[in-house]
């Protein structure tokens, strides 16, 4: 079923959004300062590109992890994470949808921590 769900993701809207976030990172990589900013990019754009049947935990973080995530929410992240719960209750409003809207409350997850998060 998960081979189904990712499929029907890719076709409607998950290699585009993959592509989007590889764009990201590779904007953010230009400078030294966004390189790992953009590393996480990258391990978000996987993560769109391929998400049914695949799960994440968040808080590995130590100081250095800790101090990322709150840039990244001031500058970045709490913007895609309301982006994406806005899309997920969209989704959610028909049955059909609730697979991918639940889909995108993990993507909210992520953009709110993703220094830290584990995908597996």
């Amino acid at each position: 079923m998960n081979l189904i769900g990712n499929i029907i993701w890719l076709v409607f809207g998950g290699i585009l959004g993959a592509i989007l976030w590889v764009i990201s990172g590779i904007i953010l990589c230009v400078t030294i300062i966004g390189i790992p900013f953009g590393l996480q990019c990258f391990k978000i754009a996987q993560f769109v590109l391929w998400p049914f049947g695949r799960e994440i935990e968040l808080g590995n973080f130590g100081v250095g992890g800790l101090l990322l995530n709150i840039i990244w929410v001031i500058f970045l992240g709490w913007e895609l994470a309301v982006t994406h719960l806005i899309i997920g209750i969209i989704f959610c409003i028909t049955i059909i949808g609730i697979p991918f809207g639940l889909q995108h409350f993990k993507f909210a997850q992520l953009g709110l921590i993703p220094f830290g998060a584990r995908i597996y």
